[in-house]
């Protein structure tokens, strides 16, 4: 059956026309319930429901919620105890247009079959099918579409031959909806009274989200912020310039302070401070919003107050009004910025948040504080009955709303991950707070994987050079099972060498659009932890078919020059290759063959031509102006039975790390400037961006303490100011400033060619570079490899690829990916860090000052890698003079002066006094502060059985 739509439509140009579609009905659409045999056979519905027993609803019944009760409440639907859903397609349609991460996570609900989620599509279906009424808006006609469904299910089930019938059930929380509903006959419940109903399982109802922010007022009343300006007239405000829009950032430092980044001309107005808790409105980090700014004699300065919200007076206003005062009256007058308020939320960004509960000190109470993992998000109000539960235990928790008279968020329970600092808990915890995809991958995403066994075909050599002949070998850590990339050096009959680097084919195996590319393409990297890898693609192409394992055939993308003995290239060619390598060597088994005196098989003459070349190319970088900066890096000792570390130290690099590392940059710029030559408006690269001057001023001044000179007018100059600053007197000095000097940079990052004119690589001092080289842990080399087989003929080419503002967004998730991985690794560093040291003990080792503070100073452990913050200025204790120098710079505590780069002694040990933020602490033990008692700093640091007496003599008190 043909109908057809009409609605009218605005033009650019100003006109209204009148736009038809067809729409076609049919009457074959299938129910989902397995039991009817009215319908084609369809999977979805059981036909007999045995979902958890309802008091409301004792019979057997399927649920069919509306659109907003599935996109508050898809927590429950998520849950294990709720199936046999049917959910509309007038409901999908309206959660797709509203929140694209609920549309797709009902859309993965629908897929699961153990849920029996039914996705029925009402809409074409010839007796569901509704017409919008005249005057009826929108809405009204969806739910109305809504409630005709619910009544054709309810009748056509009645017409399955069985003793028991099946019910189907209208949940919505909308009041009038309802009403409706049950003038019609139509069984109908809130999402409340229904999970309620379900007795074998109380916990559920903490899942509920609030319905309404007025559903969970404070009982006072009392309005703490201002009202949000609606969203029609922000945006009037935007484009008038009344107000600014950008994302809102908290501090982690200061929970009454945030800073609004507004992208525009003006680069005054880039960053406005926001401080207080009326101005920041109700704010969460991240969320987008609308800001005013306020009078010049209004403005702040960025507060150097440390100020952390302890929850235990929620409702004590007053309290948060002396803590602004502080504020206020630390304001240094010549450091004023622009200064505002927020007055509106154009789009919140929240998350589930990891965190634990504060359970209340009320007896049998059920509204708690959950304090998140995250210090820049607020504390979160939940109702649970299950607080002696998860009391000890890391849950996640989500946001429903923030009333004006509230001092906290509302929210409700989502999950318990399990015991606080149990490894499996905490590295839980990190993969969900730096937002690192680890779900296993699905059996959509495996379907596109080769059949095993997989061997090469005649199809696959069709655009391949077999080099399986030539000597190749892998170099990596111990232990690697991804293997990138190999390489190969011969001598050649004219007297020059040849040198190739070959990379696993990964392309081959992951083909444009499909569902693993999809995958791979939002993982955007692998992420590597202490103790596990979060691969990016599926383990049998990392580990095995892609892996360049020695003595098998694999793929390969090579990249082959011929050069003379000086390392300069005459030739330069690419090819899909073929190639069997003859050793899978680790760093140090290189090395070991390389100063043989006795080894001179293939192997090692390979790696010894690979190795001369690479110290020229070497040197002809440093000379260019590349940058050799240092990072500790630390590696850590696992206990064989239960994977704790026992032992931590930085990690050694050999010439072998540098010789393959000098060839994969080579073929990263050889592949950049082969791409950008046929695609200048599709290349996909790689910059770093040149730091402002002012980035430099704590290393120049860290540098002038100890009479020595740095230069940063160019990358070159800093190079070769960095090359002279020695001292005979202190030959740990030169790491520092390089470690310093790392700070000072900015983060490297992925563009489109087509979408940026800078393309310059600051640090490896390189006119253009890419990725090329790692394709199994890194997406980004996946598209240069599809760009370069286009180029040289290998594969065709496909829409995305050449479309720059789609290659533009693939870039921003790829930085985005890369960074969260970063932050990953490093939270994963710290907390086997807090393992060690919670079996270590207490422990005194040499350190180096790194940075000043106002009352504190920054230390770097090299025996370790670590780096700590020492304080001066402790709780409950008497707070020392302190003078501190920002010139020179330097910290003066008492009669003691410290200064960067000095070499100091610290006690280290782990303070597990608060489970939630868990940390190391550092004690100044040399040189000894004049006028202070270090018995009493370090007990404070390491005892932990005087504490329950501590606190009961500061109750008592």
């Amino acid at each position: 059956m043909l109908t057809s739509r009409s609605f009218l439509r605005r033009t650019r140009a100003g006109a209204v026309v009148k736009v038809v579609r067809e729409h076609y009905l049919r009457e074959d659409i299938p129910c989902g319930a397995a039991a009817c045999r009215l319908c084609p056979a369809a999977r979805g519905l059981q036909a007999r429901p045995d979902g958890a027993p309802s008091a409301l609803c004792p019979g057997p019944h399927y649920l069919l919620p509306d659109t907003n009760l599935l996109l508050h409440q898809i927590d429950i639907l998520e849950d294990p105890v709720i199936k046999n859903v049917i959910v509309l397609q007038t409901v999908l349609q309206e959660v797709r247009h509203r929140s694209a991460p609920v549309y797709k996570r009902i859309r993965d609900v629908i897929q699961n079959p153990e849920k029996h989620f039914y996705s029925f599509t009402n809409e074409h279906h010839r007796e569901t099918y509704v017409e919008q009424q005249k005057g009826e808006n929108s809405n009204d006609r969806n739910d109305r579409a809504i409630r005709v469904a619910v009544k054709w299910y309810n009748e056509h089930l009645k017409k399955i031959e069985d003793e028991e019938k099946i019910q189907v059930i209208f949940l919505t929380n909308d009041r009038i909806n309802k009403e409706k509903a049950v003038e019609e006959g139509i069984t109908a419940y809130t999402c409340e009274e229904y999970i309620k109903s379900l007795t074998a399982n109380p916990d559920l109802v903490d899942r509920l989200a609030c319905v309404s922010d007025e559903g969970k007022e404070i009982e006072s009343g009392k309005i703490i912020f201002p009202e949000h300006i609606p969203l029609s007239k922000l945006q009037q405000g935007i484009k008038s310039g009344i107000y600014l829009q950008g994302a809102f950032r908290a501090s982690r430092e200061n929970y009454l302070e945030g800073t609004v980044w507004v992208h525009g001309d003006a680069e005054e107005n880039k960053e406005i401070i926001i401080q207080g808790l009326k101005h920041l409105n109700r704010a969460v980090h991240e969320d987008i919003v609308a800001v005013e700014l306020l009078a010049k004699d209004e403005w702040v300065a960025p507060s150097s107050v440390v100020l952390q919200d302890d929850g235990q007076n929620e409702d004590n206003i007053e309290n948060e009004e002396e803590k602004e005062n502080i504020l206020k009256a630390s304001v240094n007058k010549d450091m004023l910025r622009p200064t505002g308020k927020v007055v509106g939320i154009i789009k919140r960004n929240w998350r589930p948040f990891c965190g634990m509960l504060s359970k209340s000190q009320i007896k049998e109470a059920r509204r708690h504080l959950f304090t998140p993992a995250d210090r820049r998000i607020p504390r979160i109000r939940i109702e649970t009955r299950q607080a002696d539960t998860l009391e000890g235990q890391r849950i996640i928790v989500a946001i429903d709303g923030w009333p004006r008279n509230s001092r906290y968020p509302n929210g409700h329970f989502v999950k318990n991950l399990g015991r606080a600092g149990d490894k499996e808990t905490e590295t839980e915890v990190l993969l969900l707070e730096h937002d690192v995809p680890h779900q296993p991958f699905s059996q959509c995403v495996l379907n596109f994987l080769p059949k095993m066994p997989w061997t090469i075909t005649e199809q696959d050599m069709k655009y391949r050079e077999d080099l399986r002949h030539l000597c190749v070998c892998s170099v990596d850590p111990p232990g690697c099972t991804d293997i990138d990339d190999a390489l190969h050096w011969r001598e050649l009959e004219n007297g020059n060498t040849e040198v190739g680097v070959h990379i696993a084919d990964v392309s081959h195996f992951i083909r444009p659009g499909n569902a693993l590319d999809q995958e791979s393409a939002k993982r955007g990297t692998t992420v590597y932890l202490c103790e596990k890898r979060i691969d990016m693609v599926p383990e049998l192409l990392s580990s095995n078919l892609c892996s360049l394992r020695s003595n098998v055939d694999r793929l390969a993308f090579s990249c082959i020059w011929e050069m003379n003995h000086k390392a300069e290239i005459l030739k330069t060619r690419f090819t899909k290759s073929i190639i069997n390598s003859k050793a899978s060597l680790t760093y140090a088994e290189a090395q070991m063959r390389i100063d043989s005196a006795t080894m001179n098989d293939d192997i090692t003459t390979s790696l010894r031509g690979l190795n001369k070349l690479a110290k020229i190319l070497k040197k002809k970088r440093i000379d260019n102006g590349a940058l050799t900066l240092s990072s500790p890096e630390v590696r850590f000792h696992m206990d064989s039975e239960t994977h704790d570390p026992i032992d931590l130290q930085t990690k050694e690099l050999k010439e072998t790390n540098s010789m393959v590392e000098e060839f994969m940059l080579l073929a990263n710029i050889s592949v950049a400037q082969k791409i950008y030559d046929e695609f200048p408006e599709f290349a996909l690269l790689r910059k770093h961006p040149a730091p402002p001057p002012s980035n430099y001023d704590i290393l120049v001044k860290a540098a002038n303490s100890k009479n020595l000179e740095i230069k940063t007018d160019s990358a070159k100059a800093l190079a070769e100011s960095l090359d002279k600053a020695e001292s005979a007197a202190f030959p740990y000095v030169n790491t520092l400033l390089r470690i310093l000097a790392t700070r000072c940079m900015m983060q490297a990052v992925y563009f489109c060619s087509g979408m940026d004119n800078d393309f310059h690589h600051y640090g490896l001092a390189s006119p253009i570079y890419t990725h090329f080289t790692s394709p199994i842990r890194r997406y980004a080399d996946i598209i240069v490899h599809r760009l370069l087989a286009v180029a040289i003929g290998a594969d065709s080419t496909y829409p995305e690829l050449t479309d720059k503002h789609k290659l533009a967004d693939i870039c921003k998730n790829l930085n985005y990916r890369h960074k969260m991985a970063q932050y990953a690794q490093r939270a994963s560093v710290a907390f086997h860090t807090q393992l060690f040291f919670k079996s270590k003990g207490v422990v005194n080792e040499d350190a180096y000052i790194l940075f000043v503070r106002k009352n504190a100073i920054v230390v770097l452990i090299p025996k370790y890698g670590l780096e700590g913050t020492v304080f001066f200025e402790e709780k409950d204790k008497p707070t020392p003079k302190l003078d501190y120098n920002n010139e020179i710079p330097s910290l003066t505590v008492e009669d003691t002066t410290l200064h960067v780069f000095d070499k100091v002694k610290v006690n280290v040990t782990l303070d597990a006094s608060n489970i939630q933020h868990q940390k190391i602490r550092m004690v100044l033990v040399e040189p000894k502060i004049s006028g202070s008692d270090e018995s009493a700093t370090l007990s404070t640091a390491t005892s932990s059985k005087d504490e329950p007496e501590k606190k009961k003599k500061k109750l008592q008190k």
